[in-house]
Parts: structure tokens; sequence; C-alpha cells
């Protein structure tokens, strides 16, 4: 029997009956929209929201509301056919690209909301490979069938060329664009017309009509074959020319979709209430429930060992940490995916991951803005918890008798950064303070202060993510503060191989100081980071030494070399150097560290790093060429050009330097009708020209 997990005060559902799920999608693919749907139909909500008006229940900011955006992710939980249905909205702008990392890395299902017109978009591509990386089972939605240019083959193409997923349709639409009225349900063959009303809020369900039923019995034969190939049993069925059961489809289907062997596809368009209640029902049939899953695997925090915990009650507590969210009213709150075991209100648990002892405050089940206590949290739940003191999102925690770790989220590096500065002395330990908690809650969100300009440094994925937070600091935290320009996170690295030296020796009366120590150093691919391999033999420089070598290297690196931007990709071996059986210290063989990487790196012909965009700008085909030659004129690579009811989208590789402001420009150059999308793609050495300049006087330093 499937083991009972509380929902509220007075009611329990079986954890087979338990949905953790997201919505993940393009920049404007209708992930609000789609959820606020949910939502009314369940029951949840009475009254639907509209992301135009700001009256959403997830987008609870307001910042959200003003740019009828979704910035940070929500939960709501609701009902649907006796399960319990826990939602999480994730962002589609990359800046905000850590909300959606984290959510997937938590879900067991999610439904991927395609664009009826414009088929697979370049974040739709990325948050297709976020949900590989955790292996989530997902259902695709194509949306906005009732927008012009919406074609559901065209997008079932886009799918299997850009994504190469194994997709199976499991309804077809009753036709589109403006003539868009309902979806054919191919499982039972079922036309579902919302006619009822203007708004789409009713619906009528009836036999395939006669003009749809060749087209339909085509799709169902197409769908029961793809599924019947994903199980011996119905195959042998199938080719014996057997009659298949719809429950026996259906649960075929369920095990191939949890199996990520096949994603079901299905069709709406949300903004006028159509084709929501298939999802619904999709939903329940066909994404996992804790208990689908194989068991979470951690390891041992002392001995490495592997370790599983299976989502049950009566398992030790093990929980990962995978938001953390300032509140105005209750300080801070923890997001929790709850993996096995239970947790109390007031228990006392270890942070597996900084070996500390944290106490549970109070326990709460989040509806997005809205929070409901409870005494108890259970395997299978996403919670939120006040009182923890030392823990960060990515964090395990766990039983402190039965300790485990369980594999971190892992986050991109920030590419663009500004300074910040107070505009009065009050402001000044309140902007601190504030910088410190937003820090805490965003792990893409970097501060640093450079001691050369006496300037707070703030670091993010994109200039909107860091108006957000200054827009944050003057609202939330009551901090007025002024900016520069936005920086480019540029690095350094290396192009050849080459040896430094370094010696530090100091006399000043009494004991000296000495440390003496060669390197060798060897560019490593993009990506690579630092490695520090320790080649000294015979003892020539004591074990106990190397450690400060490789913080001088460290340090030195961090700080860059030639121009002040942190040096990456290349690896450092100490393989000589000499010692002073009385002078020698750990700050002097710090400091010949920090020498001989500085000798080395500037004879390994040094090169700066720039970050490079992936590019996808939507133009009105009439201004294409206007718009090629300016993002040439950019340094841009153009990848290649797709075209679309008179619209084309370009495919592009941009430096990120060259595109700052950009919105500007591409309303200029199209008449306000074109639009844009980047995303971080990799770093790439700048020109020889641009080099010199930042060498000579680099930018912030």
């Amino acid at each position: 029997m499937a083991e009972a997990i509380q929902v509220t005060k007075n009611r329990t559902v079986p954890m087979d009956k338990v949905r953790n799920i997201g919505i993940i999608a393009h920049i404007d693919g209708g992930k609000t929209t789609t959820t606020e749907r949910l939502l009314f139909y369940t029951g949840n909500i009475h009254k639907i929201g509209s992301v135009d008006a700001g009256t959403t229940t997830t987008d609870s900011m307001a910042q959200e509301r003003e740019r009828g955006i979704t910035i940070q992710s929500a939960c709501v939980t609701t009902f649907w056919k006796n399960h319990r249905v826990n939602i999480i909205d994730t962002p589609g702008h990359v800046d905000f690209t850590a909300e959606v990392e984290r959510s997937l890395r938590v879900l067991d299902g999610a439904i991927m909301i395609f664009d009826g017109n414009a088929g697979v978009q370049a974040q739709s591509e990325t948050v297709w490979r976020q949900a590989d990386k955790y292996q989530v089972p997902r259902i695709a939605y194509v949306n906005k069938m009732d927008k012009i240019g919406a074609s559901f083959e065209n997008t079932l193409e886009s799918i299997k060329q850009k994504l190469h997923a194994p997709i199976v349709p499991v309804v077809l639409p009753i036709g589109q664009e403006h003539d868009f009225i309902g979806v054919i349900d191919l499982m039972e063959m079922k036309m579902i017309v919302y006619d009822k009303d203007e708004e789409g809020l009713e619906f009528t369900v009836k036999d395939v009509t006669d003009d749809y039923l060749e087209k339909a019995k085509t799709a169902r034969a197409a769908m029961v074959e793809k599924i019947a190939g994903e199980d011996e049993a119905l195959m042998e069925k199938f080719l014996n020319d057997e009659e298949i059961s719809i429950p026996e489809l259906k649960a075929a289907l369920r095990q191939a979709t949890i199996a990520r062997k096949l994603f079901p596809v299905y069709c709406g368009a949300s903004w006028r209430n159509k084709g929501i209640h298939p999802i619904l029902d999709a939903i329940v049939d066909y994404l996992p429930s804790p208990l689908d899953l194989p068991p979470v695997e951690g390891f041992d925090v002392d001995t490495g060992e592997v370790l599983t915990r299976k989502p049950e009650n009566t398992e030790p507590f093990s929980g990962l940490l995978f938001k953390v969210q300032s509140d105005p009213h209750v300080g801070t709150l923890s997001y929790i995916r709850i993996y096995s075991g239970t947790i109390k209100t007031g228990q006392e648990v270890l942070n597996a991951t900084e070996k500390k002892p944290e106490r549970i405050g109070r326990l709460l089940l989040m509806h997005a803005d809205k929070r409901e206590g409870i005494e108890e949290g259970f395997a299978g739940e996403i919670i939120a918890c006040i009182g923890l003191k030392d823990s960060v999102t990515g964090d395990t925690l766990c039983d402190k008798n039965h300790p485990i770790s369980l594999s971190p989220i892992h986050f991109s590096d920030p590419v663009i950064s500004l300074s910040i500065e107070p505009e009065t002395a009050d402001d000044q330990e309140k902007m601190g303070a504030a910088l410190n908690r937003l820090s805490s809650e965003d792990p893409t969100f970097k501060v640093s202060y450079n001691q050369e300009t006496g300037q707070t440094i703030i670091a993010g994925m994109g200039e909107l993510y860091l108006e957000i937070i200054v827009d944050r600091l003057k609202r939330e935290f009551g901090v007025n503060v002024k900016t520069g320009a936005p920086q480019v996170a540029y690095r350094e690295t290396i192009s050849a191989n080459a040896e430094g030296e370094g010696k530090y020796i100091h006399q000043s009366g009494g004991h000296g100081q000495y440390g003496h120590c060669k390197i060798r150093i060897e560019p490593k691919d993009r990506g690579e980071g630092i490695e520090f391999v320790n080649e000294i033999k015979g003892g020539v420089i004591p074990a106990n030494f190397i450690p400060a070598i490789e913080k001088g290297v460290r340090e030195t690196l961090q700080k860059g070399i030639i121009a002040g931007y942190p040096c990456t990709d290349l690896k450092v071996s100490v393989y000589d150097g000499s010692y002073h059986d009385v002078d020698s210290s750990e700050a002097a063989f710090k400091l010949a560290g920090a020498y001989a990487i500085k000798d080395a790196v500037m004879a390994a012909q040094p090169l700066i790093l720039e970050p490079i965009m992936k590019f996808e700008v939507a133009t009105p085909s009439e201004f294409l060429g206007t718009v090629i030659g300016d993002l040439s004129s950019r340094r841009g690579q153009i990848g290649g050009t797709t075209e679309s009811f008179g619209f084309t989208t370009i495919n592009a590789s941009v430096p990120l330097e060259a595109v700052r402001g950009y919105a500007t420009v591409i309303r200029s150059l199209t008449q306000g009708r074109g639009s844009f999308y980047m995303e971080p793609s990799h770093y790439d050495p700048v020109p020889r020209d641009i080099q010199e300049k930042l060498t000579i006087k680099p930018e912030g330093k």
C-alpha cells in the first residue's frame, strides 16, 4: 500500500497520488498563463489572473507584476482527481536560469511548453537540456494554437529536428489560428470542443466528426504503434492485429514517459482556456509520483561510500535545500524537497554539506506568496522552513544519526557586473546586509569588493538581472544606491606552455623569510578551470609548504595577471625549488608561488577571453539585411536563418560586449517589431586590438 502524506491539517493522499511538477519554456511561452489555468480548473483559485494585468497567482513580486515576467520560481499546491499536484512555475528569461536549474533538480516531472507559432526556440533547447541533465520525465504542450501562423505539425517537426526527442502526439488540434476550437483525444477518440461560451470555460465532448475521422484514425494508429514499440506484450498484440485496450495503452505510455523513452505531446491555447483539461489528466496519468522514481543517491560524508534513500517516511530523513528566499514578514524562507523520512518543527538536523547542526523552526506549505503552517513534513513533499542559520542553496539536510550528502546543484558563473555604492552613509550598512541576503538567495549573484577603487561590485547573469537586484535593494530593503556602467566578465588564460620561478628572501635581523619554487604551466580546454599538481620529489620543498604555494598561485590567478581579470583554464605544476631550515615559512612560500605564477603567465602568451552569447533575433523579413549587417558590425557570426510568416529568425554568436543595450537597437532597426534572445554560450579570445586596450587600461580596475 502506498504511504500516506499529510496535505493539510485534515487531509491525506497516498504518495502514489502525489505529483511534483514544473512548468518550463522559452520566454513568453505561456508558463504563468498555463499555470493560472491549471489552478483555476482544479479549484485552487476562483478567478483567472492575467500576466498583463499583474494579477496572476505565482507572480507575486512587484517587479514580476509590473514587467509581466516571472523572476522567482513559485510553488503552489492543488488537487485533481484525488491527486495532489505541487506545481513550480519557473522563469523563462535566461538571466534567471538559476531558478530553472534548482527547480528541475528537485522535480519529479515537468510540462515543457512550446509556442505553436515559433516551435523550438533558443531557451527551449536550454531548458530541455537542463531537464535531460536531471533526468526529468516530460509532457510537451504546444501552446498558442490560436495565434496567426500556429502549426501543430511544424512544431512537432521542430521538436524532432532540434531536440531529437522521441515524441508521441496524443491529441490533434481541431482547426488552427482563429479557427482553433479544441482537440481530438486520440486515446478515447473523442472531440473536446470549447463551444459553449466565448471564454472557452466550458466544453462539449463528442464523437469525432466525419471531416476529422480519417486524420484521427491515422494519427491514432501511429500513436498506438509508437507506444506498443516500448512494451513487448503490446508489440506482440499489435503485430497480431489484436485489440489493445485504452488502460493498456495508458499504462505502457506512463512507463515509457517515466523512463523518458517517449514524450507525450498535447496542444491548446491557454490564454483562451482551451486544451487545459487534457493536460491535467496527463499530469495524473503519465508523470511520475515520488514512488515511481529510483531511490535518491548520495554519499557518506566521511567515507565517500554511495548511499541511497527510498521515498518512505520510515527511512532516515534526507532533503535538499534548493531555494532560499528573503521574506519581509518571516525573514529567510528555505525551500526543502524531502526525499526520505519526516521532519518536525523544532527538530535538530545535520547540514551534511557544511557538517553543522541546524534546528528546524516553523514548517510551511507554500501556496505562491501565501503559506500554511504545518507541524511535520513527509517524504515526497516540497516544504518551506523558517529558522535555518547556516544553510544555503544546494545544501543537504539529513538525520544527524544517519548522515548523507546528496549531489549538489551546479550553477553557471556570472557574465556581467557593475559597480554599486550607497547614496548616503545611512545606506552603507543597510546595503551590506541587503547584498548578503540577496547573494544567499541566488548562487549566480556574486558580490565582491575592489580594494583599489573602493567599489562594491555585483555580478549576475545579465543586465536585466542586475536591474532587478538594484530595484529590489530600493523597494525591499530601503537602500538607495548609485550604479556604474555594466562591465563584461572577461577572463585571462594562456596559449602556450611556460615555466616560472619565484623567490622570496627577506632578512631584517633575527629570523628571515625564505621561499623558492619553480613551476610549469600549460593551457587546458575552455571551461576546465585551474588544476594544481605537486611534482616535488626528494623533499626539495617540504610537503607542508606545498599548500602555501598553491594558495599564492590561486589567489594571484584570481586577481589576474595582465589586466586584472580572473585567470582560468590552465594546469600548474610545481616541480622544483629550495628551502631554508630556519627561515622558510608558509608566508614566504605563498609569496614565492605568487611571483612564480606571474613570471610563468607572462611567458605563456597570455590571452584575454570574452563571453560569447548564443543570439537569436526575430525580425520582419524586410529588415533582414539591415539586422544582419548590424550584427556583423558587432563581430557577430551568423549561423543561419529560418523564415516563417513574414518574420525571419537569425541564429548567431555575438560577443556580449558588442550587444549591451541591444534591446533599444533592435527596436530602432525594425520599427519596434523585432525582438531578440541571448544566453551565455562560451568564452573566446578577444581580438588583438581589444586585448591591447584592456591590458593597458582595464575597465573598472
